[in-house]
């Protein structure tokens, strides 16, 4: 048995067990496992520092995931731009395809926990389905494949889906969203690594929080997909007591270009039902990015967005640096709060003609420094 099973066979999944680790009342944990799954990898597990840290607020349960009126159950109406239940058709030349519906360890604050752990609702029967619908769209050019986690299926069935897609003639992108890298690196094998590379081109989203998270099992995952040539990019959720302190988060980026990983989203979190305690406020993330922004790497800026209730799609969101815009200049401010002026392209009337039917040309020196006196 590869260790990675083993890893999975050793997980907290018992609401008992879990109770027991850490401290909590097994009738609360019960009932919470009752509407969404707890599963925690020992790997993991063994990340948690203190009870209540970054680690533990992401995958162990809180007894708020009980509250009510507290966010809703399809936050994003995922159901209703989903035309067969294993696809999400919401962009006009991309899809989501739902291939697993189960995850190495479960986030307490997932989107899609309505769906995940539960194999009615994601199940291998409606691959194919998923897989024909693509076919018979020929303006999808980008498949996301997604779930649950993808990297969950064995190599097999997972080459099967992967060489399905390839063989459509109008998908030209391949993207795999998994957190296996960062909840069970030990799924990222060779023999996994070298399947993957015959699909090019081909991607790859990981989910990193916090910077404990990058280890040196997942630096090895890490390296190892990019060593395969597979670009990687990190999709981070906004997570209150996670990852909502400006240096927490500079850190994360700067540690995921360590390992080749570009980070490329900040998600405010998602409207989810039960989450409300982990949900932060809107400007916290607005602080974070100009807290990255200048203060670092522009390799390391990710790009904020919220993907809108209601399935507007997502939104990105930054910082106020332009402070006004009129037809003579821009006025900007820059990282650190100095301000900068930018003067507009000329209108018409700031050209001068010598004859008739002559190419305009720029105006004099003395006319552009007349304009600088006017910003």
């Amino acid at each position: 048995m590869d260790d990675w099973q083993q890893q999975l066979r050793g997980s907290l999944s018992e609401p008992e067990d879990i109770a027991e680790r850490f401290g909590l009342d097994v009738d609360m944990v019960r009932r919470i496992a009752n509407s969404f799954d707890i599963r925690i990898t020992p790997y993991y597990a063994g990340l948690i520092k203190n009870k209540g840290d970054a680690i533990y607020r992401q995958i162990v349960p809180d007894e708020a995931e009980l509250a009510v009126n507290s966010g809703a159950s399809d936050p994003l109406n995922e159901d209703n731009d989903s035309p067969v239940p294993s696809i999400v058709h919401r962009y006009p030349d991309r899809v989501l395809f739902l291939v697993s519906h189960s995850c190495a360890s479960y986030c307490r604050f997932c989107t899609r926990k309505r769906k995940v752990g539960d194999a009615t609702k994601i199940n291998p029967r409606y691959i194919d389905d998923g897989l024909d619908y693509i076919r018979h769209h020929p303006e999808i050019r980008d498949v996301i494949v997604s779930g649950g986690d993808p990297l969950m299926l064995s190599d097999k069935k997972l080459e099967y889906i992967l060489k399905s897609l390839r063989a459509i003639s109008h998908v030209q992108i391949i993207r795999i969203g998994s957190r296996v890298p960062c909840f069970l690196p030990q799924r990222i094998t060779r023999p996994l690594v070298k399947m993957l590379k015959k699909y090019h081109p081909l991607y790859m989203n990981v989910h990193f929080n916090h910077p404990d998270e990058i280890t040196s099992e997942s630096s090895r995952a890490l390296n190892l997909l990019a060593d395969a040539g597979i670009p990687l990019g990190n999709q981070t959720v906004l997570l209150k007591g996670v990852n909502d302190d400006p240096m927490v988060m500079r850190q994360l980026v700067q540690k995921l270009l360590s390992v080749r990983v570009r980070p490329y989203y900040i998600y405010q979190a998602d409207y989810v039902r039960g989450t409300e305690y982990l949900r932060t406020r809107v400007e916290k993330g607005l602080e974070i990015i100009e807290a990255i922004r200048g203060w670092t790497s522009g390799l390391a800026v990710p790009t904020l967005v919220i993907d809108a209730p209601g399935g507007g799609g997502k939104i990105p969101l930054l910082p106020n640096y332009v402070q006004s815009i009129d037809n003579d200049k821009v006025v900007m401010r820059n990282y650190k709060g100095d301000v900068f002026v930018y003067p507009q392209v000329l209108s018409p009337s700031k050209f001068r003609t010598h004859k008739k039917g002559q190419r305009p040309v720029m105006a004099t020196t003395n006319e552009l420094q007349e304009l600088h006196t006017l910003i």
